[in-house]
């Protein structure tokens, strides 16, 4: 068995040997290994790599120099010992007749390598049963994966949970190989044809890379990052520009650790297409009320509304340890405080993390979705929607509408959101809402460096300690928090009219200061905290 990680790997050539291929693309839940022997802030592939392989799991690997990472991570083995056989092949960055005569060469500097190393010679007449069918152009309704290498449990999950089906164009599923016609085998016919593949970022010419958006049946687009591949970070800004279809970024750190904010990013791109689930029946035919249940990490909201989306009455509660158990309290709350009985509920309708797990349902709908049906029915000119909550925060792009035609999450960083802003409260020793004002009435202009919530509370020490005011410490967090959030509005491709949700919009400081970084008013109403789920409810009624 030889392990490979590009599509541009001769894998044909294995068969000539009487070996099978296996790509490596499996995470790892913990980067030991290769945290002893690289530094921490590379890609999550490369790590993985490491960890495969000083970890025992591959013994022979076939490695393509496709960017420096894997470079390093070749010198590392290369030293390491670890490998039976370990092989770099020079990839070209073009496709000429030249460069294909050149990377033929490197394919016939492998087999001997490999002929050396096994002690047996190549087989030339194995090879060509070794070769997959051409895949052809889709003629039917699709979306495209594209960008960075995708680990198999997320495409696996795509495919699962998208209305259409999916083409997977990433680093080694995007694999298209013509089998060479020429007998005997034609090693330079067969370079062409690897080298003639949908380009990696890695190839100087990329025009390809735009064709698939001229796609007739083409419907959306998923784009793939790994966490600090610039390539693809770059291209994915080209890609907005020119794609003309719903279009979805997710960025991963190549671990098993981001499944809740994939999963909602996923079913919320699933609502945006308009084909998602079939809606389910009302609870209660006879029902003239309904109900929405936003279960959020810090806090569980439910809105009780009519047939009007007037809002009856509104709680806000604690998030306990189970989804069900605060969403049951939350339910309870809000009937009593309108002095109604469950009877007259005509349906509920479940979002944010836990929406999947409250137990008293009829449809669960991402929080993405619920924030745009509140906002835009609370402030119908909306056309970017920012919503910071207790551990992350969602920029949504809606239309004239109301409709999703876009959405960007921060990942796994809880800076600036609910948490984060409570942590510092915490750390000056002052209540939220004391520190929704300080940062308005302040002197110094303090530069925060960090926004990270680990690593903050130690630089609000280290201010304190140098006498610095806590108004101009708050009013730098504020600024940096702002900072922050108008780069991920302008990631997104949003334009004003903005409005806030969530919890934090109640938090003066960080309102104004977010509203100048994007130099335009934000929209703040008195619901912002419950939008989700007057969102939710409003979901609800339309069952």
């Amino acid at each position: 068995m030889i392990h490979y990680i590009c599509k541009y790997t001769p894998i044909e050539l294995f068969a000539g040997f009487g070996q099978k291929a296996a790509v490596l693309d499996f995470p790892k839940p913990r980067y030991d290994h290769s945290d002893e022997v690289m530094h921490g802030n590379i890609c999550g592939f490369g790590k993985s790599v490491l960890e495969a392989v000083l970890g025992g799991d591959v013994k022979q690997i076939v490695l393509m120099n496709c960017c420096d990472v894997i470079r390093r991570v070749y010198d590392i083995l290369s030293k390491s010992g670890c490998c039976d056989f370990l092989y770099m092949m020079d990839l070209p960055h073009v496709c000429n007749d030249c460069q294909s005569e050149r990377f033929a060469l490197e394919m016939k500097k492998f087999i001997k390598e490999y002929e050396s190393f096994s002690g047996i010679p190549f087989n030339s007449t194995l090879i060509k049963s070794n070769f997959a069918p051409l895949k052809e152009e889709p003629k039917e309704p699709f979306l495209v994966l594209c960008g960075n290498r995708t680990e198999g449990t997320l495409v696996k999950e795509l495919k699962e949970k998208m209305p259409l089906p999916v083409i997977d164009c990433t680093c080694v599923s995007g694999r298209n190989i013509s089998i060479p016609k020429q007998d005997p085998f034609n090693m330079s016919e067969y370079a062409k044809s690897l080298l003639s593949q949908f380009p990696c970022m890695r190839m100087e010419t990329r025009k390809q890379r735009r064709q698939i958006f001229e796609n007739p049946y083409l419907r959306g687009v998923i784009y793939h990052t790994v966490k600090f591949c610039d390539y693809y970070s770059l291209d994915f800004r080209e890609t907005q520009k020119c794609c003309p279809w719903p279009i979805m970024k997710l960025e991963t750190d190549w671990t098993l650790q981001s499944s809740g904010q994939i999963r909602t990013r996923i079913e919320a791109f699933c609502e945006t297409l308009e084909a998602g689930k079939e809606q389910k029946t009302k609870m209660n035919e006879n029902g003239t009320l309904f109900v929405g249940i936003d279960s959020g990490s810090t806090s569980t909201d439910a809105v009780l509304i009519d047939r009007n989306g007037r809002i009856l009455s509104s709680v806000i509660l604690p998030t306990g340890r189970g989804a069900q158990k605060s969403a049951k309290n939350a339910l309870e709350s809000v009937l009593h405080k309108a002095g109604v009985s469950f009877s007259e509920i005509a349906s509920i309708v479940s979002t944010g993390y836990g929406r999947t797990n409250t137990g008293l349902n009829n449809e669960s709908i991402t929080e993405i979705s619920c924030h745009a049906k509140g906002g835009h029915f609370l402030y119908p000119p909306v056309r970017t929607i920012i919503d910071i909550g207790g551990q992350d925060c969602k920029v949504i792009r809606l239309d004239a509408e109301g409709a999703v035609t876009g959405f960007l999450m921060n990942d796994k960083c809880a800076a600036g959101t609910g948490r984060f802003l409570e942590m510092v409260a915490k750390a000056l020793g002052m209540s939220l809402d004391e520190l929704s004002h300080a940062g308005l009435s302040w002197k110094e202009d303090i530069t925060i460096t960090n926004t990270c919530t680990v690593f903050a509370e130690s630089e609000i020490v280290s201010l304190v300690a140098q006498n610095c005011s806590v108004n101009d410490i708050v009013h730098g967090l504020e600024v940096s928090i702002s900072s922050r959030i108008a780069t991920q509005v302008r990631s997104a491709g949003g334009t004003p009219p903005y409005m806030l949700t969530g919890g934090v919009a109640q938090n003066q400081g960080v309102v104004k200061a977010i509203s100048e970084a994007l130099g335009a008013e934000i929209f703040i109403c008195k619901e912002a905290q419950i939008c989700g789920a007057f969102g939710a409810a409003l979901f609800a009624a339309e069952l």
